[in-house]
């Protein structure tokens, strides 16, 4: 492998619990009982805010009922973050695997369906121009189809100068891995930040399950990509 692109909610930043509570609250306010644990596994995470609104009501929204409720829940989400400031932190390993690809030039990049909100949020709580181009992150700009469409990996590789087959992708969601082997990624790594490992287990493209980035074997990553 030459270059690895990461999710980033619940990969790089265990935060899933804090999503689900926020749209728990507001698919109630949607549609007048919450998501199961079952619904939200397999239709919001790594959908767009639209997605999940249309599932919510059944019917595609209008693009200002969109705007508003996703700037309400997200707004709702960052402040839950900040509030449990004691959580806000990269996931268990990451400093130390982001300054080894760093250190050793290999190309990395994040490809997130959150919108650019919360990207610039994370860019600043997190430090993330310590370890990333930030003009090569991928999010959601209104454009991208959601997971599990292939588009964002897609871009993210192409972004990164480099073909799919040649990446490494770390994703947690269901949706984000079919969007990885949909776009032709060489390597798939399930990071089960919130799931069980018997949810990965059953799916032929996921080649490791980790639940810390110090389980990643660096020795996949060649040297001769330029960045």
């Amino acid at each position: 492998m030459k270059g690895i692109i990461f999710d980033f909610n619940g990969t790089l930043f265990f935060d899933s619990h804090m999503h689900y509570e926020a749209w728990r609250l507001y698919s109630k306010k949607l549609r007048g009982c919450e998501f199961s644990d079952e619904e939200m596994r397999n239709n919001m995470f790594g959908r767009t805010n639209a997605d999940i609104i249309e599932y919510a009501i059944g019917k595609k929204p209008e693009k200002s009922m969109v705007d508003k409720l996703a700037k309400e829940k997200e707004a709702m989400y960052r402040n839950m973050c900040l509030k449990n400031k004691n959580e806000l932190k990269l996931s268990p390993g990451a400093e130390d695997f982001l300054n080894y690809l760093t250190e050793n030039n290999i190309p990395r990049t994040i490809a997130t369906m959150s919108e650019w909100d919360n990207v610039e949020f994370y860019i600043k709580e997190f430090k993330l121009a310590k370890w990333f181009d930030l003009d090569k992150i991928v999010y959601s700009n209104g454009k991208i189809p959601g997971k599990p469409a292939p588009d964002i990996y897609k871009i993210a590789s192409r972004n990164l100068n480099l073909p799919p087959k040649d990446c490494v992708v770390v994703e947690d969601a269901i949706s984000g891995i079919n969007a990885a082997k949909n776009a032709g990624i060489g390597k798939i790594i399930a990071i089960a930040s919130i799931e069980s490992d018997d949810l990965y287990k059953s799916i032929p493209c996921v080649s490791q399950i980790i639940h810390n980035f110090s389980e990643i074997d660096k020795n996949i990553f060649t040297s001769s990509a330029k960045y």
